[in-house]
């Protein structure tokens, strides 16, 4: 499997910040599951094309935090204990894409019901899922 990751130079957070914050993401959603291996930190610092330093940083923090769990020679791998996230973790994440979002959309003369149009969109495209409106809407019509 291999692990998209979004980093932007221009965004504000430090480069390490967002790798933690979307490895988090992909242990919160499932994508990884306790015991999985992550990229060592040579080839995620290759395909990111970021300082190794960086990758450890992010690394490192993570394991202090017990997110993952690193086995010199070995590799790092998604600590045991993250079994699922708890709401407050999803609520944390949710909480900090959306204020994202916000941010972003305002900078540029978004308004709300344009932004919230296109994250239904998207969420409807992206995961399948159903809101409890649509299915709503999907029982009446």
């Amino acid at each position: 499997m291999s692990l998209l990751f979004n980093i932007d130079p221009h965004s504000g957070l430090p480069v390490y910040r967002q790798m933690i914050d979307q490895i988090k993401y992909y242990i919160a959603s499932g994508t990884l599951k306790p015991g999985a291996q992550l990229p060592s930190v040579r080839e995620l610092a290759q395909r990111l094309t970021v300082n190794p330093t960086t990758v450890v940083k992010a690394y490192s923090e993570l394991e202090h935090e017990g997110v993952i769990e690193i086995h010199h020679g070995k590799g790092a791998f998604v600590a045991a204990q993250n079994l699922n996230a708890s709401e407050a973790q999803k609520d944390k994440v949710v909480r900090r894409l959306a204020r994202q979002l916000a941010v972003e959309g305002q900078q540029i003369g978004a308004d709300y019901d344009m932004v919230s149009r296109v994250l239904h969109e998207e969420w409807e495209q992206f995961a399948g899922a159903r809101t409890p409106e649509t299915q709503q809407q999907r029982k009446i019509g």
